[in-house]
């Protein structure tokens, strides 16, 4: 569509469509927020971390895929068995699974994190259960981290691995409340999708060193590390994820299969969801910088199989 006064032309890289990319998925990450925050329910939530020991970081490497898969499958079964063991509890209960590989520094450091409310249900009697007054209290976490150690062992084991010859008996889960778990959710979708490091986070780049800035968790300080640039791309490229793997999961009355009993506790507790509608959620139109009037699509570049373009000329040309 044309207006007067205003042929404004800009060309648009096309997006890569990567799900490690910083560009492309700012649109899949709100997206998916708004799902977890559609499920949410009246409960206390806590964010638990399961770590992989330093000591199996070396087979996890070897064995990413099922590794991986494994120690999203530990983390559930722990906080499942612990829920139907616990006395004011008894039941089935809903977590939300994100896998990230990295630390702050773009080190190796495999880890999930689940947020989960204090709440479960009780598919037998058909009862939903709270564990009232929680007061930042769930499970115990050297329980915790006992129970989960033991499942990656006999994970290793069932998948016919061989696990390393000393393993720790340090503490590797962490278990806070976040309160209603919205900033939980919020700071997870962040890293969803967006990749390991944000693009502003890259200070500079020169004379063959890359200097990049980070949190300290330790001191909540801003730091600044400095690698070669192939050590740089080495680090980020070391936390792709194998092809299939799932990052985020769902599980329990949380799992999507379990969207009208999501709606009916809804229903019982009174709570209403906020009033989103991220399936049928349209991408943000591209609006010109010239009259700010909505662009339209009128020429294609893309590149041939045999005869190769030029990257800055790869796009599609947008008008009013």
């Amino acid at each position: 569509m044309h207006f007067e006064g205003c042929e404004h032309q800009i060309l648009v890289p096309h997006s890569c469509g990567n799900r490690h990319c910083p560009h492309c998925q700012h649109h899949e990450s709100q997206q998916w927020l708004e799902r977890q925050v559609a499920k949410q329910v009246p409960a206390e939530y806590f964010l638990l971390t399961f770590t992989l020991p330093a000591e199996l970081r070396a087979l996890s490497w070897a064995h990413q895929k099922p590794i991986y898969d494994l120690l999203m499958r530990a983390s559930w079964e722990t906080v499942q068995t612990f829920s139907q063991n616990d006395k004011k509890l008894k039941g089935t209960p809903g977590a939300i699974a994100v896998l990230h590989t990295n630390t702050r520094r773009l080190d190796y450091h495999p880890h999930v994190h689940l947020v989960m409310p204090a709440a479960v249900i009780d598919t037998k009697r058909k009862l939903w259960r709270t564990k009232q007054g929680a007061g930042g209290y769930l499970f115990s976490h050297k329980a915790l981290a006992k129970v989960f150690r033991a499942k990656i062992l006999a994970g290793i084991a069932a998948a016919g691995l061989k696990p390393p010859a000393r393993f720790p008996k340090a503490r590797n889960v962490d278990c806070k409340s976040v309160d209603t778990g919205e900033k939980a959710l919020i700071c997870l979708g962040r890293y969803l999708y967006r990749g390991v490091i944000r693009e502003k986070d890259i200070v500079a780049c020169g004379n063959g060193q890359v200097r990049f800035r980070f949190r300290n968790a330790k001191t909540a300080k801003m730091e600044v590390r400095t690698v070669s640039g192939a050590h740089f791309v080495w680090l980020v490229l070391q936390h792709v994820l194998p092809n299939g793997l799932r990052r985020a999961r769902n599980f329990g009355f949380l799992h999507p299969n379990c969207k009208r009993l999501i709606a009916l506790l809804h229903v019982l507790l009174k709570l209403l969801p906020p009033q989103i509608a991220a399936a049928i959620k349209q991408r943000p139109p591209i609006l010109c910088p010239c009259c700010g009037a909505v662009m339209k699509i009128v020429q294609t570049c893309v590149r041939p199989v045999l005869v190769p373009i030029p990257v800055a000329e790869q796009g599609s040309l947008f008008t009013v």
